[in-house]
């Protein structure tokens, strides 16, 4: 084993730029060969969203580490801050919204290395 090979290095991942903020995936397949879960984070600006998404082969798990969000799940809307947790059960249509001033920074994690993601409102791009 190649101790190096699993290690993800504070300079690396796949970084997405998106119209509300970023993804920086850490930790995927594709990154890390052989991961079973996807790790990264997700920055969305001061009153953007990303779009109402599913994933069909995972659940996921946003640790809000700062900023506020409202979090959609379906039809209901939770009020996220510094510390909190929210785990999303695989096939839940979601979004997380930044609200106040400062923008949101969350650590993302999903349980399979090979997330999919379903966008409900656009063309499949930028989602978490």
């Amino acid at each position: 084993m190649d101790a190096e090979s699993l290690v993800a290095r504070a300079s690396e991942g796949e970084r997405m730029e998106t119209g509300w903020g970023e993804l920086n995936w850490k930790v995927t397949d594709s990154v890390m060969a052989g991961a079973e879960m996807t790790l990264g984070t997700c920055y969305i600006k001061s009153g953007e969203r990303n779009q109402l998404h599913s994933h069909p082969n995972c659940e996921e798990f946003l640790h809000v580490l700062s900023g506020v969000c409202e979090h959609r799940l379906d039809n209901v809307t939770v009020t996220l801050k510094a510390g909190d947790t929210i785990r999303i059960p695989r096939n839940i249509k979601h979004w997380a919204r930044a609200i106040g001033a400062e923008p949101l920074l969350a650590l993302i994690m999903f349980s399979s290395g090979k997330r999919q993601a379903v966008n409900h409102e656009g063309d499949g791009s930028g989602v978490a």
